[in-house]
């Protein structure tokens, strides 16, 4: 789904009790195509201060300016630079911004399937989580699910989060860190071949070779030195380059070689040859 915008909204003291002026605020909210992803949530509010509150997902936050500070099971957190705060279901919760220019947020709000309610306990301990490569890797995946076309690369870095947040909530249960798969690289590396046009979710890859998502990922990267979302689209803008010397056009050329539309085709393709599709082509002699 296309992000939703809601830009300049207004919140009034007739909305909320916790406002009792104009509050002016940006919000972008949608659901992508990714399992365990309820919805992304994006805003900057600069005054406008939550009141205590429940949500059924886990809240998911990093704050890329400003600064958050929240009360959870009656004991006050805050959000500093490079902190990524998981909030779990059904602990209420509110949230105002501490600067005057108030604060812009990102939120993933996920379901139990990536974290079940045994983790509940250990996040409400310690929901502030101070990891730079966690906080790179939700930034991340905020990135990936900006529109459709790459589920792929979100659902792999969804399952990388949640394995690394796990993690943090429970070290005891993260273990030794596993060896080297080979055989499921590669046997991964033939079925992405096999869908290199229709494509395939990782889910999907996981049911077929009967391992876990997460280990697929870890054994497909260490094997290759790519993950499988990025091999999958290097060989998908392979196959652009030959059909527009050919003479297509981009939108031809998207429509067949797998990508969502032409735009979602140009980003990656500028991403991997330096130019657009459409320059690309006007090159070729």
């Amino acid at each position: 789904m296309v992000p939703r915008s809601d830009v300049a909204a207004s919140a009034t003291d007739a909305d909320t009790d916790a406002v009792t002026d104009t509050v002016t605020a940006t919000v972008t909210a949608w659901r992508p195509r990714v399992p365990g992803v309820v919805e992304v949530f994006h805003a900057h509010f600069t005054e406008y201060a939550y009141p205590m509150h429940v949500h059924d997902a886990w809240t998911l936050l990093i704050v890329d300016s400003g600064a958050v500070r929240y009360d959870l099971d009656r004991h006050r957190h805050g959000t500093p630079d490079d902190t990524v705060s998981l909030l779990p279901p059904h602990v209420p919760h509110n949230g105002s911004p501490v600067t005057p220019d108030g604060f812009r947020k990102r939120v993933l709000y996920l379901d139990l399937t990536r974290l079940d309610e045994s983790y509940i306990g250990p996040a409400v301990d310690g929901p502030d989580l101070a990891d730079p490569v966690l906080r790179r890797r939700v930034a991340g995946l905020h990135d990936a699910l900006a529109g459709p076309g790459d589920e792929l690369e979100a659902e792999s870095r969804l399952t990388l989060i949640a394995e690394r947040l796990r993690g943090h909530l429970r070290p005891s249960a993260a273990g030794p860190p596993p060896r080297p798969d080979r055989t499921v690289a590669h046997r991964l590396r033939e079925l992405l071949d096999e869908r290199l046009l229709d494509g395939l979710t990782l889910e999907e890859a996981a049911g077929e070779l009967h391992a876990h998502p997460a280990h697929l990922v870890r054994a497909f990267s260490s094997a290759f030195g790519i993950p499988p979302h990025q091999y999958l689209m290097s060989r998908r803008v392979d196959r652009a380059r030959r059909l527009l010397l050919e003479g297509g056009t981009p939108g031809e050329v998207a429509a067949g070689t797998g990508f969502y539309d032409q735009s979602h085709l140009t980003r990656h393709f500028k991403r991997l040859v330096g130019v657009s599709p459409g320059r690309y082509r006007l090159s070729s002699r």
